[in-house]
């Protein structure tokens, strides 16, 4: 099959690629919801670390807005905390897709969870920076 023959739909109105992406308009912002919500569901119920950050943010985020700072301000320091809960979420997503492919330690199934905790990690400290400069400049 030629490459621009891979992107036609199928008969019923799916992509050709997957079964998955037939939806078109407002049937799919509402599935895209429901994926989303479902998402956030499982990281709940099954990631510590994403409801550990989550009480974080449920806690900073009226302080944040509170702090005595302008709307940049408060921007940057709800971002830096919603950056944080999506690479955790991603984080978790690559875990659950190594754990899916298999089980067995192999060194590239190490490699991938240890990106995944490395960039949370970072997240982590831009958040730690991002609060500790813009409290350090309202502060001072």
């Amino acid at each position: 099959m030629a490459e621009h023959d891979a992107h036609r739909a199928a008969p019923d109105g799916a992509s050709a690629e997957s079964p998955y992406k037939g939806r078109t308009g407002l049937a799919r912002v509402w599935n895209a919801l429901r994926y989303s919500l479902a998402g956030l569901g499982a990281a709940f119920r099954h990631e510590e670390a994403f409801r550990q950050e989550l009480l974080l943010a449920l806690v900073l985020v009226p302080v944040a807005l509170a702090a005595p700072v302008g709307a940049v301000g408060k921007a940057m320091l709800v971002a830096s905390l919603l950056l944080v809960l999506i690479v955790e979420l991603l984080n978790s997503a690559i875990e659950a897709t190594v754990d899916r492919v298999s089980l067995e330690r192999h060194r590239l199934a190490k490699r991938a969870k240890d990106l995944g905790s490395a960039a949370v990690l970072l997240a982590l400290i831009q958040l730690g920076l991002v609060w500790g400069l813009i409290w350090i400049d309202a502060l001072s």
